[in-house]
């Protein structure tokens, strides 16, 4: 009797089960259900492509995985990621029908094109709603591969005059020729940041250093597993003390970004750093990129690290560096060096700081450049976009008559 009775319970078992499955063939699944096995499946496929110029669309492919008995129908819309609605592409939705005894469709999705080099940008087109078949893989990633050789340039932000009463202009660039100035600049090779643990490879390659529209564009890039970027000095051609040194430029941000305007004494050839000392015009860390360092380094010769003095200043409302043009300035005269960013003062470096040998009244050199990663700034990470630009006016160069 406990057999039979066991025997009839657990048939019970069984045919509730099977009440419980899907046996229409109607309606589908839009992969929260359990999916009808004799209903075909539908997939979306990715797409990559270059931007281009002629607003062409992008075609995303949904495919069966056999042919349907009926007419097969699903819902589709796009979503943002990095691209967005109305810069990078259209909003796109409505329903795809495939009709009965095919396997294929196509989702097109508008492309916006434009002329300024960008990184590369992606959205996503979901299905869901599928009716007459169930959904094997629901986000098809449109990936938009950025073709375009010049980058968007403000127009606006601080500007300093081209005169000032009581000095003379010495020196100047405007970068306003169709390329770099050879006899004034020279473009250093090495990676690793000689000492700082920074991870971009400096060379004179052309997508890292440019003149577009009267401006020097240095410009650090991902590669693959590692990052290239520009370092440009003077050293040799262009040397100077004491005067006032304006230059005016919009400044890269991100993690592990680390872009700097600066000096190195001349004599660095013959008694290393610090002891030549390094004038910090302007250091910026990405991941702070509202405020900017101006400091001063000076040591002995042969040690491997600095004695330094300087301070910051931010900008006000949450602005960045990235987002106009700023000018960092020094009046540098003998036994002192005042900071200034847009003509305000925020520090000032003095003999009377400096333990030891006073280095900043020998002749300078500049250099300029993007670092990436570093014992300062950290490294790179998923929200760090590349290419990263800093985009330089000018640099003038007064002494007092």
């Amino acid at each position: 009797m406990k057999i039979l009775l066991k025997s009839i319970f657990g048939l019970s078992i069984l045919l509730l089960a099977a009440c419980g499955k899907d046996g229409g063939d109607g309606g589908g699944d839009n992969g929260g259900g359990t999916a009808n096995p004799t209903l075909p499946k539908i997939s979306i496929e990715n797409v990559t492509r270059f931007e281009g110029n002629d607003e062409a669309p992008f075609n995303f492919q949904v495919l069966l995985d056999k042919a349907g008995e009926k007419e097969v129908k699903v819902d589709f819309t796009t979503e943002e990621i990095t691209a967005g609605f109305d810069d990078d592409f259209e909003f796109t939705s409505g329903t795809l029908t495939i009709p009965a005894g095919e396997r294929t469709g196509t989702i097109s999705v508008p492309i916006l094109t434009d002329i300024f080099k960008e990184q590369d940008e992606q959205f996503k087109v979901i299905l869901s709603n599928p009716i007459n078949a169930t959904i094997n893989s629901a986000e098809g990633l449109g990936t938009i591969r950025n073709d375009d050789t010049e980058i968007l340039i403000p127009a606006d932000g601080y500007i300093t005059p081209e005169e000032y009463t009581g000095w003379d202009k010495i020196w100047a660039d405007e970068f306003d020729g169709n390329g770099i100035d050879r006899s004034k600049w020279t473009h250093e090779f090495g990676d690793h940041g000689w000492g700082n643990e920074e991870l971009q490879n400096y060379g004179d390659n052309p997508k890292n250093s440019y003149i577009q529209d009267g401006n020097l564009v240095i410009e650090a890039h991902k590669e693959g597993s590692g990052y290239s970027s520009a370092r440009m000095i003077t050293r040799g051609k262009q040397f100077f003390r004491w005067g006032r040194v304006d230059i005016r430029a919009i400044l890269p941000e991100g993690q592990g970004i680390w872009p700097a305007l600066w000096m190195l004494g001349e004599n660095i050839t013959d008694i290393g750093w610090p002891a030549c000392g390094e004038i910090d015009i302007m250091e910026l860390v990405g991941h702070e990129p509202g405020t900017i360092h101006g400091t001063g380094h000076w040591g002995p010769q042969g040690r491997d690290y600095s004695d330094h003095k300087g301070s910051h200043i931010t900008l006000p409302n949450g602005e960045k560096f990235s987002d106009k043009y700023h000018v960092f300035s020094i009046i540098w005269e003998p036994g002192k060096i005042e900071y200034y960013m847009d003509d305000t003062l925020y520090y000032t470096l003095d003999r009377s700081m400096v333990n030891g040998n006073y280095p900043f009244d020998n002749d300078f050199f500049f250099i300029f450049n993007i670092a990436v990663g570093g014992k300062w700034p950290g490294y790179p990470d998923a929200t760090t976009q590349f290419p990263q630009q800093m985009i330089v006016d000018y640099i003038r160069v007064f002494q007092e008559k």
